[in-house]
């Protein structure tokens, strides 16, 4: 692949989490001259996860004063492409590429990808099982925690990596190319980032960039958005629908999921042997059932997958019952819409801990659900507090309400809010970014304090 060769030698990191980290490690092995650069001054860990590392430490300084003979710039997905260091450098030439592109260019991989607004996660670990249990040598990577750079040059001609690719990483994709992409869903997030919904949208659709007739696109039949993207891609389409049948894919009849193509239908999986919870599961089981099976894995070994998967950490994940209350750790809910499917899949009088980071998301049509819902009590927090009172007021649910300070704070007033018999759910419907470094040490938190109760 031309994109593959003839790669210049000295490049810049910028933002130094994960995938940062990951670029790193993989141009040092490659021979680059690597400079890495953070706006932060320190950064805890840092230096002992590239330790052997030949980098150069240009931490707390301005970009712009680090081009001087870089050809090559990695982004961490957070900064978007509109900033101005990045504006600057692709006017001096400089390629300014993402990390999972980098991984991209350096692996000899299939890449299965699954983008959307909410359920990668769970359909990334469930796609890559299936891939697993039908004898395909594969890697798990991408958003769901280990970036692509980490084991690109692991990987071998025949290798699957399946990718959780969110749109704040498929934005700085030039060459990348999904040989199978699923789209869960399409609703409103990040708008911090991207500034419109047509920009967030946009971002997403880059999965389908360098798709040809030979490869796969999964999408939501349910979702105007996503089906509509069939036009974006060459590729063959599958749908997948909880609601009706579909030309080609795997459609909810009765209690069974079908799986329709050109030789005709059959049924795949009873709906309640599917292991993992809720509605929504049941969309994410049919669109990596459809992943798989259109890469040639066996039917027996989709549906002893979708038998035996039993989730994934930080999504509606049960935690401890303790004096007669499920806790249940769901702070992967980073958005509205997910925060509604977790209370969808709630079957208990359920105290809710709503709040964190704002993303500039709008939350009536959350507090619009709750109407008929399991909701028994709102405990809310963090940085977007206000404005989720506010929201509360609005709809008719201040009521519900009871604002705390602290995390802990909230878990404690959560705590005595339930009775026997109820759920305590941690689904903030925002990021962790406002009092965590990310979703999944706030999930680690909140089990720590609810596995201390006495």
């Amino acid at each position: 692949m031309e994109s593959k060769k003839n790669l210049s030698r000295k490049a810049l990191i910028v933002g130094m989490a994960k995938s940062g980290i990951g670029a790193a490690k993989l141009l040092c092995r490659v021979g680059w001259e690597v400079v890495v650069n953070d706006k932060k001054s320190e950064i805890e860990g840092l230096k002992e996860a590239l330790e052997g590392a030949a980098v150069t430490w240009r931490l707390g300084e301005d970009p712009v004063g680090l081009f001087d003979g870089v050809s090559l710039i990695v982004i961490s997905p957070i900064i978007p492409m509109t900033v101005p260091f990045v504006m600057e450098a692709k006017r001096r030439g400089i390629e300014v590429i993402s990390e999972i592109e980098l991984g991209y260019r350096y692996s000899h991989a299939e890449f299965v990808c699954i983008t959307g607004t909410n359920g990668k996660t769970t359909c990334t670990a469930l796609t890559g099982e299936m891939f697993k249990a039908g004898g395909r040598h594969t890697f798990v990577l991408g958003n769901i925690g280990v970036a692509i750079t980490e084991h690109a040059l692991d990987t071998r001609e025949g290798d699957v990596v399946v990718a959780e690719t969110a749109g704040l990483q498929l934005e700085g994709n030039v060459h990348f190319h999904a040989r199978a992409a699923g789209v869960c869903n399409i609703t409103e997030d990040h708008l911090d980032h991207f500034g419109t919904m047509e920009n967030y949208i946009a971002a997403k659709s880059k999965i389908f960039d360098h798709q040809t007739a030979e490869d796969i696109a999964v999408l939501n039949y349910d979702d105007a958005i996503v089906r509509d993207m069939a036009r974006l891609t060459p590729a063959k389409a599958f749908y997948f629908s909880r609601k009706e049948a579909v030309p080609r894919g795997c459609y909810l009849s009765g209690d069974t999921v079908i799986y329709r193509d050109e030789a005709g239908e059959s049924p795949l999986i009873r709906a309640d042997e599917i292991r993992i919870p809720g509605g929504h599961n049941l969309e994410n089981a049919m669109l990596c059932s459809l992943l798989a099976l259109g890469m040639g894995i066996s039917a027996d070994a989709v549906r002893e997958t979708l038998k035996s998967f039993p989730g994934v950490e930080h999504r509606i994940e049960f935690v401890r019952e303790f004096e007669g209350v499920r806790y249940i750790n769901d702070s992967k809910g980073t958005n509205p819409d997910s925060t509604i499917k977790a209370i969808q899949a709630m079957t208990r009088p359920t105290v809710l801990i709503l709040g964190g980071y704002d993303k500039h998301s709008d939350f009536h049509e959350l507090f619009e659900h709750f109407h008929g819902s399991t909701l028994k009590a709102i405990v809310v927090l963090g940085a977007t507090k206000q404005k989720i009172l506010d929201t509360a007021r609005d709809t008719g649910f201040l009521g519900y309400c009871h604002a705390t300070g602290t995390f802990a704070d909230a878990v404690s007033c959560a705590r005595v809010l339930a009775q026997p018999g109820d759920a305590v759910l941690l689904s903030p419907a925002c990021a962790s970014w406002d009092m965590f470094d990310n979703f999944e040490q706030r999930g680690r938190v909140f089990k720590e304090i609810v596995n201390q109760f006495k």
